[in-house]
């Protein structure tokens, strides 16, 4: 397939805060804005991290917080399969935030799944875990070892979930895979969360020279025992060039948590995906391309001799 010159992508940070009594009463939830965003033209739908803690609105009274994570997995299949069908239906590639994943043998993953149309579904699992996603007394979590580069659209695309957008060792690594489009949903608990993410997302824009969609979780789940409020917004960030409007923003929304009912959804239109890879190719204005620092050394400590020189 050849690819586009620019996409139109829908992005939502979910509002937590609503009550549902089944996996299938939240996929009625969901396909609102699913709807939306197909009948508005977008060509994807990308949701937050963790989109799934909801779920513990309708989860058995004394289910402990060391018990959350697998009571959520065991109803993620569920909700995959009726995400999957909405992607058919609506004609609409759904990049379903994250949920637990049960990989057996009381290992579960952070994973969110990219949901096709034509039913293709690839999964990436959270490589960098939180504190709070390694702590015996909470969500205890098994990390990820692989990034998928995978086609959409004649696009390269991958998915990076929250805290593995903040490291600069997976930006090494991808830059090698000329991606045109990084996915990152996120789920951040304070302002400094989300500053990080987004702020990382951007850089990474400029550091792969693609285009970057990031969007996270706003507002607290019932039943919710780990996060009491999250702070979020939707970003597509660009580089920095003067053909791209030299300030490396598409779009956003402001931050917020959504105490006040917000449920931020933006549609980014044009997103530019075909100037970016002539960019990329050779027209960058400083762009070093794929530049791993391989041939440079540390010297630890000023010697002597250095010192004089």
């Amino acid at each position: 397939m050849s690819a586009p010159r620019t996409i139109d992508i829908a992005l939502w940070a979910t509002n937590l805060g609503f009550s549902v009594a089944s996996v299938r009463d939240w996929a009625g939830h969901v396909e609102k804005r699913v709807q939306e965003a197909a009948d508005s033209g977008a060509s994807l739908l990308l949701m937050p991290e963790y989109v799934a803690e909801t779920w513990l609105s309708f989860k058995p009274d004394g289910l402990k917080p060391t018990e959350e994570m697998a009571f959520l997995a065991s109803h993620a299949p569920e909700s995959i399969d009726l995400l999957a069908d909405m992607a058919k239906r609506h004609q609409l590639t759904i990049v379903a935030g994250s949920m637990p994943w049960d990989h057996g043998g009381g290992r579960i993953a952070n994973r969110a799944w990219t949901l096709m149309p034509d039913g293709t579904r690839l999964w990436h699992d959270k490589l960098a875990l939180t504190p709070g996603e390694r702590d015996p007394e909470s969500w205890t979590l098994t990390p990820g070892s692989a990034v998928r580069v995978f086609e959409w659209q004649g696009l390269r695309c991958a998915v990076l979930i929250c805290l593995d957008v903040e490291m600069p060792a997976l930006s090494v690594l991808l830059a090698k895979q000329n991606i045109d489009l990084l996915l990152v949903p996120s789920m951040t608990y304070l302002p400094t969360g989300y500053s990080r993410v987004f702020g990382c997302a951007k850089a990474r824009a400029i550091e792969l020279m693609c285009a970057v969609a990031v969007t996270g979780c706003v507002g607290s789940a019932p039943g919710s025992t780990q996060n009491d409020h999250n702070y979020s917004a939707c970003a597509v960030y660009l580089p920095c060039e003067t053909e791209l409007g030299s300030f490396g923003v598409h779009a956003e929304t402001d931050m917020t948590d959504g105490a006040g009912g917000e449920d931020p959804f933006i549609i980014a239109r044009g997103v530019p995906v075909g100037a970016i890879r002539d960019l990329r190719a050779g027209k960058a204005e400083v762009w070093p391309g794929a530049w791993d620092a391989g041939h440079v050394a540390i010297i630890d400590g000023t010697g002597a001799k250095e010192a004089a020189e």
